[in-house]
């Protein structure tokens, strides 16, 4: 949804999302935004959409050149259009399974142990949003938050599903089997992912794209998970893995 990008000033030391469809649901879905930046003589129909919801929201758009917008992103790929907005809010722990209760859905989060690179959480995030997983909880420290390049990876979905910062997985794992939740971990040996029932209150914890779970918080884990390779290449992205547990876990729960 946004980042925080210190090397500039003014406008510039905003938090920004960019890409036309990161841009649009920003504009659909978030309540804080500052400004919108579009590429002056740069003619697009999205464009043209992005602006016009803008200004029904009483958002001042600005039309600038290209320059100025490579240099709020970064020089990423902007597809000429980038909105300012006030900083992202973490949900808390208590706040995300009060929002399950109350919307009486049975809980499905994702649990990310380490995830470093910035594509795979966006690409989880995006596979999240498409199989109903209500949360995501990640460390705040040795894992990657929510940046610019998750915002354009995960293409709006940032703005729909809520992300839990918490300083000990291994506490947090405990607190939610205290609630009634149970625990898959992802490892080269476990179960078959094609026979996980994730019926009833389940979290899916996904490791480290190299290091994979940690020792501690695998102690916690209620089974786990293995998704079995015949090939020559014995591993998987960690966005590709995760998507097929996700959707195992979407498809066993009936939907």
């Amino acid at each position: 949804m946004s980042f925080n990008n210190d090397n500039h000033s003014n406008e510039e030391s905003a938090e920004f999302v960019i890409g036309r469809h990161p841009a649009l649901e920003t504009l659909k879905n978030n309540q804080n935004i500052n400004k919108v930046f579009i590429q002056d003589q740069l003619k697009a129909d999205a464009l043209f959409d992005i602006a016009s919801i803008a200004k029904k929201r009483g958002i001042i758009v600005n039309k600038v050149p290209k320059g100025k917008l490579d240099l709020l992103a970064d020089n990423q790929n902007h597809q000429g259009v980038v909105v300012a907005v006030a900083a992202y809010k973490y949900e808390t722990l208590d706040g995300l399974l009060t929002n399950v209760e109350n919307e009486n859905k049975t809980p499905f989060f994702l649990i990310l142990d380490g995830i470093e690179d910035p594509h795979n959480l966006g690409s989880i995030m995006r596979t999240a949003d498409a199989a109903g997983v209500q949360g995501i909880i990640i460390p705040k420290r040795r894992a990657v938050q929510l940046t610019s390049t998750v915002a354009k990876t995960s293409t709006g979905a940032i703005e729909h599903v809520p992300v839990v910062r918490v300083t000990n997985l291994v506490q947090t794992v405990k607190l939610l089997k205290k609630q009634g939740v149970w625990i898959f971990g992802t490892d080269m040996e476990g179960t078959d992912f094609r026979k996980w029932n994730a019926q009833g209150a389940v979290a899916l914890v996904i490791g480290n794209e190299g290091k994979g779970i940690s020792p501690l918080l695998k102690k916690e884990c209620d089974e786990m998970l293995t998704i079995p390779m015949i090939g020559h290449v014995q591993s998987l992205n960690a966005s590709v893995a995760a998507s097929l547990l996700i959707y195992q876990g979407f498809t066993s729960r009936g939907n």
